[in-house]
């Protein structure tokens, strides 16, 4: 007979301490009004924030996201692959948690990504019964830690450092493979910076950081700080301002190079709103809709139509402030457009212009005449909008 040796209470209690905390997650689906969502982690921060904001609402959405990089948002279009694991979402008072999807995976409500889904690899065009939604405006950011010296590149230099590997490429200082911090072909940031430097997406070279975060870790924590660059969303570049910097961009055919903002530490945008500032794309949400292009699920409606302004906006949710507040720029601020992903550009004026109150939100300043009636504005800028006068 094999003795059973009793532990003391004491330790046993101990050993109960020691045993490891087991947190189920709530199911995504039994959210209420869960809107299920995947794409690139570019624009998490906004969604989180529309999250926020719609979860306090008298009719809640709740906005459910997981990242794995922007063109696995259209892929379960394509290919019937269901979404697996756990998502994000986000409570009114702007809590990040964490749902589960079911174990079968999930068909999700949209996709969202910082390109057209055409560029991503193997998808020639969009499936049956997939519509594309235009949204705000995102930059992209060629970025170095703090501690560089250098303050621009050109579409060419690009070329050469990312088309070649930074060794093979020789453009000083970037000429060390290890400190070429890049991601992979799925991302919609690789996407749009090879368009802006003519390479192919397949053959992007670099060390792949996996996500934005670790594009900001890697950099910051580089030990040549010098030969260290990488890239990401103009909005996460801001938001990491203490650690990295944006350099000044200078396309093909240009003659110098342009900050997304009229200065360095600017926060107006305005390279990139008239059209200086090569490197943007709008956000596209993609969904199932029906035969007369209207999306189909009631609750996915409402939330890309709050974005693209088919849905009326809830007092409780404030997207211009929000859009802008996290580095986005609304159409309506937008002088230039492109129909093609990093194309040519052509002028621009939006139906309800709100460049002005822009300018203000975002820099704090503005040269536009602040009002509350069209009366109080000029023939050259005759309508009041937001506060100030625009010129329709």
């Amino acid at each position: 007979m094999i003795q059973m040796t009793r532990l003391p209470a004491s330790l046993a209690l101990v050993g109960a301490f020691m045993l490891p905390r087991v947190v189920l997650a709530v199911a995504c689906e039994d959210l209420p009004n869960p809107v299920i969502g995947v794409g690139g982690s570019a624009s998490k921060p906004l969604l989180g924030l529309v999250g926020a904001a719609l979860a306090s609402s008298p009719e809640p959405l709740t906005v459910i996201y997981q990242a794995p990089g922007a063109c696995l948002g259209i892929t379960p279009y394509v290919d019937n692959t269901p979404v697996t694991g756990t998502a994000n979402y986000w409570l009114a008072d702007g809590t990040e948690e964490v749902c589960d999807l079911p174990l079968a995976g999930v068909v999700p409500d949209y996709g969202m990504l910082g390109v057209q889904a055409t560029l991503c690899e193997g998808v020639e065009a969009l499936p049956p019964g997939i519509g594309d939604f235009p949204g705000p405006v995102t930059s992209w950011s060629l970025i170095v830690p703090n501690s560089s010296s250098q303050t621009s590149i050109s579409a060419e230099a690009v070329y050469f450092v990312y088309g070649y590997g930074a060794a093979l490429g020789q453009v000083s200082p970037w000429t060390i493979d290890a400190e070429l911090y890049s991601r992979n072909a799925t991302s919609a940031a690789l996407i749009a910076i090879a368009l802006g430097a003519d390479i192919p997406p397949s053959k992007f070279k670099g060390v792949d950081v996996m996500t934005n975060q670790s594009m900001i870790s890697s950099l910051s924590m580089s030990v040549n700080p010098e030969s260290a660059i990488g890239y990401t969303s103009t909005e996460v570049a801001d938001l990491n301002r203490a650690t990295v910097r944006t350099l000044a961009f200078q396309a093909f055919e240009q003659t110098c190079a342009y900050w997304p903002d009229s200065t360095a530490t600017g926060f107006d945008k305005a390279n990139v709103r008239d059209g200086h500032y090569y490197l943007w794309s709008p956000y596209h949400f993609y969904a199932p809709v029906d035969a007369t292009g209207t999306i189909i699920d009631p609750a996915t409606r409402r939330l890309v139509g709050y974005f693209t302004g088919d849905e009326p906006l809830p007092p409780e949710l404030p997207l211009l402030d929000i859009v802008i507040d996290n580095g986005t720029i609304p159409q309506c601020a937008m002088e230039v457009w492109r129909d093609t992903e990093i194309g040519p550009l052509y002028s621009f004026s939006h139906s309800a212009p709100c460049g002005c109150y822009y300018e203000a939100r975002a820099s704090g300043a503005t040269d536009c005449t602040a009002c509350t009636t069209d009366a109080e504005c000029s023939a050259e800028a005759p309508t009041c909008r937001h506060g100030y006068c625009e010129s329709h």
